[in-house]
């Protein structure tokens, strides 16, 4: 999942597309026992065909074992087409299920950008899929990196019974400080585009930018396995600061009544090449998966926050540990301390 927002050219294994005609029906039945196609999904809410790629692993039959399905949400400026390639392969190692939905294309329009329609599209997709694949509904898992990211978040905030675990990488939390900061640039323009404006030119127009916020429904996720990451680089080489992870997990800790994240520490993370002036153990784990030096990282029941060494980038070793962790049930919260290393 390294470098989010750049957009894949692997090769298809396979060009088969799938249509159907209504939400319960499926139009073309020569798709690929294996390989990734594109399907289209009826939209529960409007009508229309929206369209995702599903992948199979290699030597997949409809008669096996229930299998983990991995949705994985493009970047910000993207759609379906971008595609996350150490993540992809990593899927079909483990011969998951992997699913990348549209949920309608890039951040630059009303009915992108965190809407009811395109939270609804994510659904419907999932539900197409395990209507007609061998889902595992236990090992049901969400992943994004940057505008993934905030979707990820927003999609366990809003729809937290659907999912076992969930990823989020260098995730926008907080629409109103990002556009302020962006007020200038590309995605300042986008989210204009998206939600009529800025969020000073109306009280409608700011509620958009609050409903559409992660922040604001994050207390929902409480009970959700959620892991946060975010490089200490980003915001300063990259386009999201670290604040917006750790203002994610700080309202669901404040949700469970658990330890937050202190202001000042935010702060000290907030600076080029920012570390802790006090960090606790378990700000200086080990963590193999994620492969980088750790400057924060604070769990609590089932959220995980932590600030490697990066920048604007999602690892996808560790967001499949996190996943592997869950689907069997094993978290572990203790892991070696760098000093011990």
């Amino acid at each position: 999942m390294s470098g989010v927002g750049a957009s894949g050219d692997l090769h298809d294994r396979s060009t088969v597309g799938v249509t159907h005609l209504s939400h319960h029906s499926l139009a073309c039945e020569n798709i690929s026992m294996s390989g990734r196609s594109k399907i289209h999904v009826i939209s529960s809410l409007d009508g229309t065909e929206q369209p995702s790629y599903l992948s199979l692993p290699a030597g997949f039959v409809e008669e096996g074992d229930p299998l983990p399905l991995v949705v994985s949400l493009h970047p910000w400026s993207s759609d379906l087409e971008s595609r996350d390639e150490d993540l992809e392969r990593l899927v079909e190692e483990k011969r998951w299920l992997y699913l990348c939905p549209n949920f309608r294309g890039r951040n630059d329009q009303i009915d992108a950008l965190g809407s009811e329609l395109a939270r609804q599209d994510i659904l419907d997709a999932v539900e197409w899929v395990s209507e007609r694949y061998p889902v595992d509904p236990r090992r049901i898992f969400l992943t994004g990196g940057s505008g993934g990211g905030h979707m990820t978040m927003l999609m366990v905030a809003r729809h937290p019974g659907g999912w076992t675990a969930a990823s989020a990488w260098v995730g926008i939390s907080n629409l109103t400080s990002w556009h302020a900061r962006h007020v200038d640039g590309k995605y300042g323009k986008m989210m204009r585009s998206a939600l009529g404006g800025a969020p000073e030119d109306s009280e409608e127009i700011a509620a958009r930018y609050l409903d559409r916020s992660p922040l604001t429904h994050l207390a929902n996720a409480k009970d959700v396995a959620l892991d946060i990451a975010a490089g200490i680089h980003d915001g300063h080489t990259g386009s999201v600061p670290v604040r917006h992870s750790l203002d994610a997990f700080n309202v669901i800790a404040q949700a469970r009544g658990d330890a937050t994240i202190r202001e000042t520490e935010i702060e000290q993370l907030s600076q080029p090449d920012g570390r802790l002036a006090s960090p606790s153990a378990t700000d200086t784990v080990s963590d193999a998966s994620l492969g980088r030096e750790i400057y924060l990282r604070r769990t609590n029941d089932r959220t995980r926050v932590t600030i490697f060494e990066g920048g604007h980038e999602g690892i996808a070793e560790a967001t499949i540990d996190w996943f592997e962790q869950h689907a069997r049930g094993t978290f572990q919260q203790g892991i070696t301390s760098q000093n011990d290393r």
